[in-house]
């Protein structure tokens, strides 16, 4: 089956990972839940004297016990490895761990229990997964009997399986709102259409106004309406559900007048409403089982604009304006009940087109860095760069029994924050009109450097002979040249196989297999790209302000040295910034 989204459920006080997902062909039928009630939460315990600290941690009745040998920055030490029966048990006894006599620490005891569950198994969501299961009992089901989802008890092993891009049904949704007093308030404020488009063809228009419009289904009032679009999610059983700020408004909104109006929102596979989970400062909007993607989070993410709204950023992606109404004027259009109602339900209609056009376009990036991340794509749409490198070296330490380090505490990033590392050097641009201007540019400058330097906190000394050390310009950080260090080592092997799937590129003679091959160097090339910034970011598990200021360093001395040397052949430096500089060349006569 194809893994779209895991969740875990509570049944006969076990926890229950479900793993949502569906057939690898869309024909063979409807959407999958696949059970799994034997995976068990675990923690690290560094303790001070192993044999007493495991008697105390049995004392606290957890499920298990045992010593295990791990590396601690490239270091061999042994730690407890504590499992516990449920995930919430966790949270309950972590500060009770805390206080044994002893504990020394305590290392991830803060990673989700879905997410440790992909990590251990080596799963990656939005990619092929094989299961040996069994049908599941009405005594074993998590959800309602007369949901049509089928669901499974895994009876044997799941495992990754490597597969192309899965064909992703995607459907997309667009609400307007009759609001005369301004901002639309969902205690007062109906809702009047909701429009839906698909990759697969469909471009529907529910609505509660007679319309001739041949895209255009009239319902008699708004509760009917919410309950004809949750029976068209159903039918089409889409993979991937999207809208434009649909986190703050269409999915909010949508709840808020169900729950008025007492329509039941089954729009789960599971049968489950709109849920919403805490992601960053806002929330998110959940429908198990498809995953909802909020293209407006993207946007910001990928494009450099002076605003977001959906016709700058389709403007800017396809070169044309979309059709627009103001918000302040949709319920004049709405009550002219004339030519000014069809413009309306055009421009209702255009809006979810626009929405699953640009969802084509930009998703697959995000895709392909769910299926190298290994996180949900859920999650991934709503994490900023850093929080992707951070699960993504999390998984990388799980395959080389390397222990994570802890995030920090209040007191740890607030001092971090108070600290700064230097930056790339600039150069300010020489004033007038130049011709003949040359480009040299670095490439992949800082990741190049941390990998050539070995620069990683794991291979960070005081002190060292300087033939077995890189020793970083102006404050003199060592790094050790061997062995490879743990950040060093992943960083390479993600721009060896940039370089091999450029390769590929090149000589592929199938358009769409180029695209896919793009897609997936260009999701690496971001990934290697992110790791330098995060060794100074205060809330990294990896932070190590050293690390980021020696690359700084390096990266101004190299750039420094380039810009003389192509004085020497002529080239006049008129402006340089970080990774690169712009030169005039000068003839040796002038």
């Amino acid at each position: 089956m194809v893994l779209l989204d895991i969740d875990y459920v509570t049944r006969d006080d076990k926890a229950v990972i479900r793993l949502f997902g569906r057939e690898k062909t869309r024909a063979e039928g409807k959407s999958i839940i696949v059970q799994d009630n034997g995976f068990k939460p675990y923690i690290y315990v560094d303790p001070l004297n192993l044999d007493q600290c495991r008697e105390q941690l049995k004392d606290l009745g957890v499920a298990l016990v045992e010593k295990v040998k791990m590396k601690d920055l490239g270091r061999e030490k042994e730690f407890l490895k504590v499992t516990f029966n449920h995930p919430q048990d966790v949270p309950k006894l972590r500060d009770k761990i805390l206080d044994l006599s002893q504990v020394k620490d305590i290392r991830e005891h803060d990673i989700p229990f879905y997410r440790r569950y992909l990590i251990d198994k080596g799963l990656f969501p939005m990619a092929e997964v094989e299961v040996e299961v069994e049908e599941a009992s009405p005594q074993t089901c998590t959800i309602p009997q007369d949901i049509g989802t089928q669901v499974m008890d895994l009876k044997g092993e799941i495992r990754p399986i490597n597969s192309d891009f899965p064909d992703l049904k995607i459907l997309s949704l667009d609400i307007e709102v009759y609001n005369p007093d301004g901002m639309p308030n969902s205690e007062k404020d109906p809702i009047i259409m909701i429009s839906l488009s698909s990759n697969q063809g469909l471009r529907k228009v529910l609505a509660t106004a007679e319309s001739p419009l041949d895209f255009v289904e009239t319902l008699q009032d708004e509760a009917e309406m919410l309950r004809r679009f949750t029976a068209i999610v159903e039918e089409e059983d889409p993979d991937i559900l999207i809208g434009y700020n649909s986190d703050n408004f269409d999915f909010p909104y949508i709840r808020d007048r169900a729950n008025i109006l007492e329509v039941p929102l089954t729009l789960g596979t599971d049968g489950s409403g709109i849920k919403f989970m805490k992601r960053g400062f806002t929330n998110a909007a959940l429908v198990k089982g498809r995953v909802h993607v909020d293209l407006y989070l993207i946007m910001r993410r990928y494009l450099q604009l002076d605003r977001y709204t959906l016709e700058r950023v389709y403007l800017e992606l396809f070169g044309e304006e979309k059709y627009d109404i103001p918000g302040d004027e949709i319920h004049q259009y709405w009550d002219d009940c004339g030519p000014k109602l069809e413009k309306l339900c055009h421009y209702s209609l255009d809006d979810a087109v626009a929405v699953t056009e640009i969802g084509e376009k930009m998703i697959p990036l995000t895709l392909e860095l769910t299926r190298i991340v290994g996180q949900p794509f859920f999650d991934m749409a709503r994490m900023a760069t850093g929080q992707q490198v951070e699960w993504y070296l999390i998984r990388k330490a799980n395959q080389q029994k390397e222990v994570v380090p802890n995030k920090p505490s209040a007191s740890q990033y607030s001092n971090r924050r108070s600290k700064r590392a230097s930056g790339g050097y600039v150069k300010d641009p020489v004033k007038g009109l130049h011709e003949n201007i040359v480009y040299f540019d670095f490439r992949s400058l800082y990741p190049s450097i941390i990998i050539s330097k070995n620069v990683s906190p794991d291979t960070l000394v005081d002190e060292c002979k300087p033939e077995e050390c890189h020793i970083s310009p102006e404050r003199g950080y060592m790094f050790l040249k061997e062995p490879p260090g743990f950040v060093p080592s992943i960083i390479g092997n993600i721009l060896t196989e940039r370089v091999r799937l450029k390769t590929l590129m090149k000589e592929s003679e199938d358009e769409e297999e180029k695209k896919i091959l793009n897609v997936q160097q260009e999701a690496l090339k971001r990934l290697a790209n992110s790791m330098y910034g995060v060794y100074g970011y205060s809330r990294f598990r990896w932070y190590r302000l050293e690390c980021a200021d020696a690359i700084t360093a390096w990266g101004r001395d190299y750039i420094k040295k380039t810009m003389a040397k192509a004085e020497n052949f002529g080239f006049k430096p008129v402006y340089a910034d970080t990774d690169g500089f712009y030169a005039v060349y000068q003839e040796e006569d002038q």
